[in-house]
């Protein structure tokens, strides 16, 4: 005979008190974590307090505490069967759960396309597993799970083992992604720029590492034995060689990059015709962001075997060049320096080493001269700095005077006595 958790036979007066309690309970902990989130400066999204505080974890974890310290202590204060607070543990316990998952996984993997597959998995199995314990059918449910065994080498292994399995690695991993996400977070914060490849790269360590270890603690919970994980690593290495080693190979370009410090986040670098900075360096590939916005995806084992041309790596002054025509016969010795203050006067280009103006070619039209200088910041754009340039060049040009010379050419016209000479023919009459 199934008994359900919730008992509808009490009075009317413990069922007030019960739907008072659970009011309290739940205002108190909503009140809580809107104290707390305008007293703190958490993130938003966060894992405990979520985006607007009650998505969070903090606001079913007080929840549940409170409603079920009051579940045990109204029966000493008033006589009747356990009614909607012990209804209300289950539910609260549910979205704990599911709270948890989500926002781990958004912290931990906010690109990860699958994780919105696994919050819907999570919500269905915590949903449906309240309404088996509330109904009172959890007890049958999982008799019948127990039942369903089948032999697994030289033991018998149950659908009800497995879903346990599968619940402790899910809470274990869940475990291992927020510690990873936290220390992540901590290494990361207030990193230099020179500082911050090397914090990457332990970052990422730390977190395989804990993901390993939650992964070998949840199988060994779950009465799985290790040991039999010996063949499916030997499997597991061959599938690795044939098809999946430009993976593994991407993966350990990865930690050679941040290990030795060739390519740094905030580098600007040119990749296969690609030229952006580098915002991020993963454990498989790096991301490259343009000026213009675009995002470039590269692989890192093409950053380990292919030419790549880093602005950045021992010094990031980078020299830039612009050109400006004048007349023949223009006082030069007067003009080059007036231009080489006008650029010097540019916020953007560097003192030292100083602006330069060479006269680079004898033009068909004039005198070709070419403006030489540094700038500091190449990530922060160089045709902007190029159009200041050239507007402080011509700002000097009008100030002296001085025009730019149009194309010229010169026609020569033959009369008809010079044209018979010439042997040109003569036009006809």
């Amino acid at each position: 005979m199934l008994h359900p958790a919730v008992s509808i036979h009490q009075s009317p007066a413990r069922w007030a008190a019960e739907v008072g309690l659970l009011l309290l309970a739940l205002g108190l902990a909503y009140g809580t974590v809107l104290w707390l989130r305008r007293r703190t400066s958490a993130q938003s999204g966060s894992v405990w307090l979520g985006r607007v505080g009650v998505d969070g974890v903090l606001f079913p974890v007080l929840a549940l505490v409170l409603t079920w310290g009051a579940n045990r202590g109204l029966p000493l204060l008033m006589a009747g069967q356990p009614g909607l607070l012990r209804l209300a543990v289950p539910i609260l316990l549910s979205l704990l759960l599911i709270r948890l998952v989500v926002r781990v996984l958004h912290a931990a993997l906010p690109s990860a396309g699958w994780v919105e597959a696994a919050e819907r998995w999570v919500s269905w199995l915590a949903w449906g597993g309240s309404v088996l314990w509330i109904s009172g059918l959890w007890p049958v449910a999982w008799a019948e799970l127990e039942s369903l065994q089948w032999k697994l080498g030289s033991s018998k292994v149950s659908l009800a083992t497995i879903l346990e399995a599968a619940f402790s690695v899910l809470l274990v991993m869940v475990a291992a992604l927020w510690l990873s996400a936290a220390i992540e977070a901590r290494l990361l914060r207030g990193a230099a720029s020179d500082q911050l490849s090397g914090r990457k790269i332990a970052a990422n360590l730390i977190k395989a590492l804990l993901l390993l270890v939650g992964l070998l603690v949840a199988l060994s919970s779950a009465g799985i034995d290790l040991t039999a994980l010996g063949v499916l690593g030997g499997a597991f290495g061959v599938g690795l060689g044939l098809g999946l080693q430009k993976l593994a190979s991407n993966y350990v370009s990865g930690f050679v990059i941040l290990a030795e410090g060739s390519l740094r986040i905030g580098d600007v670098v040119r990749v296969d015709g690609f030229e952006g900075r580098i915002s991020d360096i993963k454990t498989r590939y790096t991301v490259i962001r343009a000026l213009n916005g675009r995002e470039s995806i590269v692989p890192n084992e093409l950053l380990i075997t292919q030419r790549v041309e880093n602005s950045s790596l021992a010094d990031p002054q980078v020299s830039q060049t612009t050109s400006v025509s004048v007349a023949y016969g223009t006082p030069l010795d007067a003009l080059m320096p007036a231009l080489k203050a006008a650029v010097a006067a540019v916020p953007r280009v560097l003192s030292e080493p100083s602006p330069s103006v060479q006269l680079s070619l004898f033009g068909a039209d004039g005198l070709e001269l070419t403006v030489v200088y540094w700038i500091a910041d190449p990530e922060n754009g160089t045709g902007n700095v190029r159009s200041e340039v050239n507007l402080a060049l011509l700002g000097a040009l009008n100030a002296q005077g001085i025009e730019i010379p149009f194309p010229q050419r010169v026609v020569h016209h033959l009369g008809p006595a010079a044209a018979a000479a010439a042997g040109a023919p003569l036009p006809a009459p």
